[in-house]
This record gives C-alpha cells, structure tokens and sequence, in this order.
C-alpha cells in the first residue's frame, strides 16, 4: 500500500469526510531538504468533515495527525487544508 493510500484509508475511518483529497507532491522537491528519495515524503490533504465543527485550527491539525498516527514521522512534510 502507497503512503497516499495509508493517508486516505487512516482519514476516512477517523472522520468520514464529504470531500478528501490527498496528493503526493514529493516530485517537487526532488534533490531538496527532507527528500529520501523514495517519491513519498511530501503531501498535501485537503479535508472537509464535519467531526472538524467547532474545533479551531490548531485542534483540527492535532487531529488529522493524531488521525495519522505513525505515518507522520516517516513522511518530511504534510500541508493541511481543513474544513467543515
């Protein structure tokens, strides 16, 4: 199983979302800080569920990484865009 599909199945089960989309951007920074060469260390999610209502920013980011769990150290770098 891919990083991506670890990050897409661990986010459906944790909040069931109306919109997921997770995409892997590692080829952009091939050569750069944080790059293992393996083609999946960097990623950027999108998310909208409603399990985020009422939450602020800083409460919606500990859980998609709590959601994440053990993924989010063997990947350099996750930008999040959250939402209800």
């Amino acid at each position: 199983m891919s990083m991506k599909q670890e990050m897409e199945a661990a986010l459906q089960a944790a909040f069931e979302p109306t919109a997921l989309e997770v995409v892997n951007e590692s080829h952009k920074h091939a050569g750069h800080a944080g790059d293992d060469g393996s083609g999946e260390s960097h990623f950027a999610v999108m998310i909208r569920a409603g399990a985020f209502q009422g939450m602020n920013r800083v409460q919606q980011h500990r859980a998609v990484h709590k959601a994440l769990g053990d993924i989010v150290p063997r990947i350099h770098a996750l930008a999040l865009d959250i939402g209800v």
